[in-house]
């Protein structure tokens, strides 16, 4: 009874949103504070940063941006359909920065007020997003009302890399060009793409590539001029508009449906 009692109002927590008087926008804007802007060999790519699922990560990315340690570095390692990996200062697998390497942070405690929306229910867990990037977490909650979760590595999903060693994340960075759920709660996940997943999936293929792609720039939205920025805006995952695509999505795919197969559309500021 205690369990289902916790359960129950952990459910009236997480739909809270849904509930309130005054209608979320369709729209949202980015945190300038917590947006990575790539710009690529082959285009620009622009990241949300979610510190509340990895924060030694992201900004330990920020920090590396700040830096200039980025700039220019190749992208050393892509596979088809699977993953784009840079970020290391010798191009290769295997180099690091001049930092210490970063613990863990495969996983992290979700309050169930920060789940900007629920896409699906099993008695295995639930899946949603915060944000733009999608997680995973138990249903059930611990003693504080946290769930334990983690995010889940769908297309656009951005990853630090690390060595065999769990501990070992400290430069390079990875972008999913599919879904490959296997990695789950073995990378830490920091953030997604919301902007240039077709830049992602253009860059050169190989272990390494013959003629790579490399990043160009990369730097911290809040550090550029008003007038450099992207001008993007992102579905608010709380709106009822988001909620009307995740159940449209669910009805087409059926027993098949996955957080992966919900893309949260991006567009320019009007």
């Amino acid at each position: 009874m205690r369990r289902w009692a916790m359960q129950a109002g952990l459910c009236l927590a997480l739909c809270a949103g849904a509930a309130s008087a005054a209608p979320a926008p369709t729209w949202r804007g980015l945190d300038p504070d917590n947006t990575l802007v790539i710009d690529t060999s082959q285009g620009r790519i622009v990241v949300e940063m979610r510190p509340e699922f990895a924060p030694q990560s992201v900004a330990r990315v920020k920090l590396l941006a700040r830096e200039g340690v980025y700039d220019g570095l190749l992208f050393h390692r892509v596979i088809d359909r699977f993953v784009d990996q840079t970020g290391n200062p010798n191009n290769r697998d295997g180099g690091t920065s001049s930092h210490p390497n970063l613990p863990p942070e495969f996983d992290f405690l979700l309050k169930p007020d920060a789940a900007d929306a629920i896409a699906s229910r099993a008695s295995d867990g639930i899946t949603g997003f915060v944000g733009a990037t999608p997680f995973s977490a138990s249903q059930l909650p611990r003693p504080d009302g946290t769930l334990r979760a983690a995010g889940a590595y769908c297309a656009g999903v951005v990853g630090m890399g690390r060595e065999e060693d769990p501990g070992t994340g400290n430069s390079e960075i990875f972008f999913m060009r599919e879904p490959s759920r296997r990695l789950d709660r073995s990378y830490s996940v920091w953030g997604r793409v919301v902007q240039g997943l077709d830049v992602v999936r253009t860059v050169a293929i190989g272990e390494p590539p013959a003629h790579p792609d490399r990043m160009i720039k990369v730097r911290v939205m809040a550090d550029l001029p008003a007038t450099e920025r992207p001008k993007l805006e992102v579905m608010n995952p709380r709106s009822a508009a988001f909620a009307a695509l995740i159940r449209k999505v669910r009805a087409a795919k059926g027993a098949d449906f996955s957080i992966c197969d919900i893309d949260v559309p991006s567009r320019s500021q009007p």
